[in-house]
């Protein structure tokens, strides 16, 4: 009777093994917006995780690295942090020696195109062909990103390997409302409107503008978006300058050259060749100059000088047709990607899910004061208003699709830098033909 017994409780033990065996593991449950509700598994992970130097950025990853671990407490974040110059090698390097999980990536710019020859790849690139980014094309927190960010700034060959947070513009103008009122000049825009500003301004005994020409780029950048005007369609402008259908020389092209003139000689004040980057946005603010053509990143800068000052944010009106003037230009900034590689698989992707939350991602807008990338946030700042009714027309800026084919001249760039007092040009067409033949130089060779 005994041995009946045992054998029959032999029996049931062996079967609720089996049953524990075959039991589903624990995971985490999706919600609707791509997050888990639960730990992701029970055994104790360590996530590491890769970011650039970025005060208010790793501020609020440290935050957000303390609340997801105190979620899920067998995940504990190792977060490593180094600058920006240095993030695309150190990527490499952890990625190939599979040592990392999550890494914080640039928006995908410089891509090679068939078009282009004997280029280098960007790194970006090669680390996606190497196998070294995973594949996150059917994750549900993807979605929670704009199209066309997803398309420019984390999609390579019809998948997406990253998601992106932020993006800037460098294309606009900062315009003083006090000025324009008092001198009654009504917001310009056309490249016209925008001359006859500059002349009512310096008129009244008030210079026109003001960047930081003792850096040099800031003149440029300032300009990008006088270039965005003209050639709105900065993908096909760069295609167009490869190929030989755009040359630097030509009338269209002129027409750009000539009117870079008039913005470094004319419309920036004088002695602004002095003026250093980061004195800018004070001089700006303090009344001095009428309008300030730079990146949505001073209007931090700006603000600090002179917490009362009202100043607005426009295109830059380089065009004569109003039409080609309603684009803001600029480039992404940070995302986030995947090792293919990691054994944390499950673990990395709730960690994207989670940030990815219309909730953190609000959060963390708000820290860095990036242009959202999410349509449903917004970024509660001044610089954030002024730019939201052009962010349906925001489109990627030329550098972030140009690379210069091997053996370019050095002046094979569209600056408006390289006009006197700047630089060493005077005359429009002589500069024309100087970068268009410092370009072919390299067409030549690549031939």
């Amino acid at each position: 009777m005994f041995k009946k017994i045992y054998k029959v409780i032999t029996i049931l033990m062996v079967f609720a093994i089996f049953l524990a065996a075959c039991a589903p593991k624990e995971t985490a449950p999706s919600t609707s917006d791509g997050s888990s509700s639960e730990p992701v598994a029970a055994e104790k992970v360590t996530l590491r995780v890769l970011v650039h130097q970025n005060p208010p950025m790793v501020e609020f990853m440290e935050a957000f690295n303390k609340s997801f671990s105190d979620k899920y407490p067998n995940v504990t974040i190792d977060m490593s942090v180094v600058n920006a110059n240095d993030l695309s090698t150190v990527t490499q390097t952890r990625l190939t020696a599979n040592d990392i999980d999550v890494i914080d990536i640039f928006g995908f710019a410089n891509g090679a195109q068939p078009y282009m020859k004997l280029v280098d790849k960007p790194n970006w690139q090669q680390l996606i062909e190497a196998g070294l980014l995973m594949d996150i094309s059917d994750q549900a927190f993807v979605k929670n990103y704009d199209q066309p960010t997803i398309d420019d700034a984390g999609s390579f060959n019809g998948k997406v390997y990253a998601v992106n947070l932020g993006r800037v513009s460098y294309s606009g103008i900062y315009y003083n409302k006090d000025l324009f009122a008092a001198n009654n000049v009504t917001v310009p825009t056309t490249w016209d409107e925008l001359v006859t500003a500059c002349e009512t301004f310096t008129a009244a005994g008030t210079p026109c503008m003001t960047a930081g020409g003792k850096d040099g780029w800031p003149i440029f950048v300032g300009a990008y978006g006088l270039t965005g005007a003209i050639y709105p369609d900065q993908a096909a402008l760069v295609e167009g300058l490869w190929t030989g259908t755009i040359k630097w020389n030509d009338a269209k092209a002129l027409d750009m050259w000539e009117k870079m003139k008039v913005y470094a000689q004319n419309m920036m004040e004088p002695g602004a060749s002095g003026v250093a980057g980061d004195a800018a946005p004070g001089r700006f603010a303090s009344g001095a100059v009428a309008m300030f053509p730079g990146g949505t990143w001073y209007a931090s800068a700006i603000e600090a000088a002179e917490p009362a000052f009202d100043w607005g944010y426009i295109p830059f009106p380089g065009s004569d047709n109003a039409d080609d003037n309603k684009y803001l230009f600029g480039k992404y900034d940070q995302g986030w990607a995947i090792a293919a590689n990691t054994p944390n698989k499950e673990v990395a992707l709730n960690y994207l899910a989670e940030f990815s939350t219309p909730e953190n991602y609000q959060a963390f807008a708000n820290a860095v004061g990036f242009i959202p990338t999410q349509p449903s946030a917004t970024l509660d700042t001044k610089i954030g208003a002024e730019v939201a009714p052009y962010l349906e027309n925001f489109r990627v800026g030329y550098e972030q699709y140009w690379i210069a084919p091997k053996g370019s001249g050095q002046f094979a760039n569209p600056w408006a830098s390289y006009f006197k007092p700047f630089g060493t040009y005077d005359d429009a067409k002589e500069l024309a033909d100087k970068v268009q033949a410092d370009l072919q130089s390299g067409l030549d060779a690549v031939k």
